[in-house]
């Protein structure tokens, strides 16, 4: 004779304190579940709803300026420290934990044009509309000593951007051309120049750390070899490109911000054909920063509001803005990616979240689990037509959500009138450009 009998471990499911969580007993066997899918999927919208409510990315903004904010600066070991740049000449060093400003220099007479700080952290160097490219101490003068700059450089003509290698003691300025500079000599080493405009950024790849790109403000984007002391090759875009950034993740991949309103991500061994443009500004697009990860970028923009774009998308995922904030100059993403800091019009810093929902502070075990569990309920319904439209929803000011209708209906126009050219004209005789290679005007090498 056959006997069943039932066999518990106390073990299994007796608590061993009354703090314990009461262990529940789970049979993953799928015919038991038949409604899994449609539980999940309400999980999913439920969890895609609490992003959207606890959305609130500002942090607080960084006042004491007393004119624009015209350019920002990290320092490279430090993440609570941000170095500044005004329009009458003044640099700010903030304390970012707790928020406020621990030295002020009055740097140059007028802009200050660029800031940048050394690879070890120990100085910065700045330039200005006074012809003057400085260098300063990063920790402030001792008692009695007056803020004096480390070395004083006096060019010939005005430079409007530094950067500083990563790994040597070298920096590039640029203005009238492109300049490399050696810390311990007032004459640059080298000078390099593609065209007779004025250059209007310059920046070192910090991968291949002898490779520097630059823009100018006859439309060309041009990328220089150091080792060679020689111009690589140039790109000519339909407008200016206000400023670009490398991919710090991928040594060839770097994004320019333009005036057309969008971002251009090219990769530098094929600049014929952008590899992504990104749309969504209604205004010319200032500045541009990548996050340490590589996967993402912010763009400031004149249309009063940051952007957060994936490398791999078009469209933005996240926008900023608030009432107060006007014309955003300059922006930067903080090394420990996690926050977004941006320089605007009206003399104030503000910070931001990086993710906007994120909670601060720290996460217990199980706050974690529900996290990770959300963020993949999340991306296995992203397509769901409901849960799309409740994470892309995004509230915009009126002013920009009325230039977006506009721009909607000139695009539409002018896409109709493209279909139309085409379809009565002679087969063959009309070309279709696609977006990507319609603002490309020429690669010269």
């Amino acid at each position: 004779m056959k006997v069943k009998m039932l066999s518990r471990n106390p073990d299994n499911y007796v608590r061993e304190t009354k703090l314990d969580l009461q262990r529940v007993p789970r049979n993953y066997d799928p015919t038991l579940h038949p409604f899994e899918v449609p539980r999940e999927y309400v999980r999913a919208l439920n969890a895609t709803k609490l992003e959207r409510v606890f959305a609130k990315p500002f942090l607080g903004s960084l006042d004491g300026h007393r004119d624009g904010v015209n350019c920002l600066a990290k320092h490279p070991k430090s993440l609570a420290t941000v170095l500044s740049g005004a329009c009458d000449g003044e640099v700010r060093i903030w304390n970012l934990t707790k928020r406020k400003c621990i030295r002020t220099i009055q740097a140059h007479e007028g802009f200050v044009r660029g800031i940048c700080t050394r690879f070890c952290g120990t100085s910065f160097f700045t330039v200005g509309d006074d012809k003057t490219v400085k260098q300063w101490k990063m920790d402030g003068p001792g008692y009695g000593e007056e803020e004096e700059p480390l070395h004083t450089i006096l060019g010939k003509t005005v430079y409007t951007g530094i950067d500083h290698h990563w790994k040597e003691a070298v920096f590039a300025t640029c203005g009238q051309q492109v300049d490399i500079w050696d810390e311990q000599r007032t004459s640059p080493v080298c000078s390099m120049t593609w065209g007779f405009d004025s250059i209007s950024s310059v920046k070192f790849n910090p991968i291949e750390t002898f490779l520097l790109g630059s823009c100018a403000s006859d439309r060309n984007i041009v990328l220089y070899d150091m080792r060679q002391a020689t111009p690589l090759k140039k790109v000519i875009l339909d407008m200016r490109t206000n400023t670009i950034c490398w991919n710090p993740m991928e040594a060839f991949i770097f994004t320019a911000a333009n005036e057309d309103y969008n971002l251009y991500t090219f990769d530098m061994r094929a600049l014929d054909t952008p590899v992504m443009v990104h749309m969504d500004h209604v205004s010319a697009v200032l500045d541009v920063d990548y996050s340490p990860t590589g996967k993402e970028f912010v763009s400031a923009s004149f249309d009063k509001s940051v952007r957060i774009f994936p490398v791999d998308k078009s469209r933005s995922r996240e926008v900023y803005h608030t009432k107060r904030m006007q014309h955003v100059i300059c922006v930067k993403w903080t090394s420990d990616s996690k926050y977004i800091m941006c320089g605007s019009d009206e003399m104030n810093i503000r910070l931001w979240k990086a993710n906007a929902s994120e909670k601060l502070g720290v996460l217990t075990s199980r706050e974690k689990a529900a996290k990770d569990y959300n963020q993949k309920l999340k991306e296995k319904f992203q397509h769901h037509p409901h849960i799309k439209g409740i994470a892309c929803h995004c509230h915009l000011p009126k002013s920009i959500y009325s230039q977006i209708q506009e721009q909607r209906i000139m695009k539409e126009a002018r896409r109709r009138k493209e279909v139309n050219r085409l379809k009565h004209s002679k087969p063959g005789s009309v070309s279709v450009v696609s977006e990507k290679k319609k603002h490309i005007v020429a690669v010269v090498k």
